[in-house]
């Protein structure tokens, strides 16, 4: 037991900082209606790191870390002006596009470079078993700036996130400046979680709570409680399985929130699904 501890202590308190941000955001994502956006800002954030390791910088280093902001920051501006009053193309295929061919540069830059595969497969599934106590408390401290700006403008976000967004429209609000500040608050998010997360995981844990929660309530307040305590349940069942199996933590991570959520679905009989 003292072994499990000393080994799983880090990644689990990553996971639980990881849930803290990602539970609150994936409400915005879903009422929004871009449910692959952070797919697309992660992949937007591994090319920035691609460049990094092309032009002989270290994947994880601060280079990369800063040219994968700078690029998440174009994606931001990319979806937040593609968002019109009455759209003729929904947004979410502009979302898929942006996925696509981020996701092909990657392939395409990496295959530059003689570790090109294993890097493409720790961008997807991550290294959370090796996060190291500072990493964690740097995510920790750049998520609570996130939260600390989206609780003092909670109304602003609340209301182009909404469905009812047009009355945004009317009301004469800056829903492009919004958008923006949300994607690139986004942004900063995905970019610090993709480095010890991957895609994969930081995806599960932006998606997944909040559909869980959204199936047995529709009270804001309680679905952020229940999202934050379904990220901690499956964070402690995932990384415990991994350590007794044998099994890589990240991966058993998403894979444990697809159980989890498959078990809630048939529990809930579906009375808040949509």
């Amino acid at each position: 037991m003292i072994e499990f501890i000393q080994i799983m202590m880090l990644p689990f308190l990553a996971c639980l900082v990881l849930a803290g941000i990602h539970s609150y955001l994936g409400f915005h994502v879903i009422e929004r209606q871009v449910i692959f956006v952070d797919l697309a800002l992660a992949q937007i954030a591994v090319l920035g790191a691609s460049f990094a390791l092309i032009i002989g910088k270290d994947f994880d280093g601060a280079i990369a870390y800063w040219l994968s902001l700078s690029f998440t920051i174009v994606g931001a501006a990319i979806f937040s002006l593609t968002r019109f009053k009455k759209e003729r193309i929904p947004q979410e295929a502009i979302i898929g596009i942006t996925y696509v061919v981020s996701a092909a540069l990657v392939i395409l830059v990496l295959s530059r470079s003689g570790e090109g595969d294993e890097h493409i497969k720790q961008s997807l599934v991550g290294n959370i078993l090796l996060v190291s106590f500072p990493e964690v408390v740097k995510i920790a401290v750049i998520y609570m700036v996130v939260g600390i700006i989206h609780y003092i403008f909670r109304e602003k976000f609340f209301m182009v996130s909404s469905k009812n967004a047009q009355k945004a429209f009317g009301n004469g609000i800056n829903v492009k400046f919004w958008d923006f500040l949300f994607y690139v608050t986004l942004g900063i998010v995905v970019t610090s979680s993709v480095k010890i997360a991957g895609v994969l995981l930081v995806f599960s844990f932006l998606v997944v709570p909040a559909v869980c929660a959204m199936l047995f309530t529709d009270k804001l307040k309680v679905r952020l409680i229940l999202g934050w305590l379904v990220g901690f349940i499956v964070s402690v069942l995932g990384i415990i399985v991994s350590y007794f199996c044998d099994l890589p933590t990240g991966a058993c991570v998403v894979a444990t929130f697809g159980v989890v959520l498959i078990v809630l679905t048939l529990f809930s009989g579906g009375k808040y699904a949509c």
